[in-house]
């Protein structure tokens, strides 16, 4: 009786056992490298829309892009489902006149971190789409291609008013919305925190 449990056993766990490509792993790894070569292709498939501003990603820009999507997702502890945010990224801003075939993958990679980044500090109060719009028309705009302005400076700002309880952007969908963030009254605390009030009370 005791061996045929065991056996029973062996047989169940003998069906968590996957083969690829002449290995075997349980369905945990199986389902972590599906997920992965989901992933993967999804950004090499971007190419076939990008190519058209002369930007394209190797197969081993899109190993580095995970690499570094990965360790991003670690340090600000967060969990990704479903489709990757990159791809967005990407369709988001392969069109910027800043951006081209030399600085492509280091910007895709900072535009990746920063996304994470102020998702967190933005609280999740903003939706993918909302803070994407948000990053592209400043990266445009405001910032002129400027990584560090974008990051320390529009969204760092933006960020304060929505954890204040600034909640304007929704109807804008995160367009338009520096404009109303006076860059110079931000130094004067005292003014910054009327207009924010302002916005937030309308």
């Amino acid at each position: 009786m005791k061996n045929a449990l065991e056996n029973g056993r062996g047989d169940q766990n003998q069906q968590n056992i996957f083969h690829y490509g002449g290995m075997c792993m349980d369905g945990q790894n199986w389902l972590e490298l599906l997920n992965r070569q989901t992933w993967l292709q999804q950004i090499q498939e971007t190419n076939q829309y990008t190519e058209k501003y002369g930007l394209t990603l190797s197969e081993k820009d899109t190993e580095i892009l995970l690499a570094e999507k990965n360790h991003t997702l670690r340090t600000e502890q967060r969990v990704e489902f479903g489709q990757s945010i990159l791809p967005q990224i990407i369709y988001a801003f392969c069109d910027s006149s800043f951006i081209s075939g030399d600085n492509y993958l280091d910007t895709l990679i900072r535009l990746q971190e920063i996304f994470y980044l102020y998702k967190n500090e933005m609280q999740d109060e903003i939706t993918d789409e909302e803070l994407i719009h948000f990053m592209r028309e400043q990266f445009e705009t405001v910032c002129y291609g400027d990584l560090d302005y974008l990051e320390g400076t529009c969204l760092d700002i933006f960020a304060q008013a929505i954890r204040a309880g600034y909640r304007g952007y929704k109807k804008t969908r995160g367009y338009g919305e520096f404009d109303k963030f006076d860059i110079v009254q931000r130094w004067d605390e005292k003014l910054y925190l009327e207009t924010l009030r302002e916005l937030c009370w309308r």
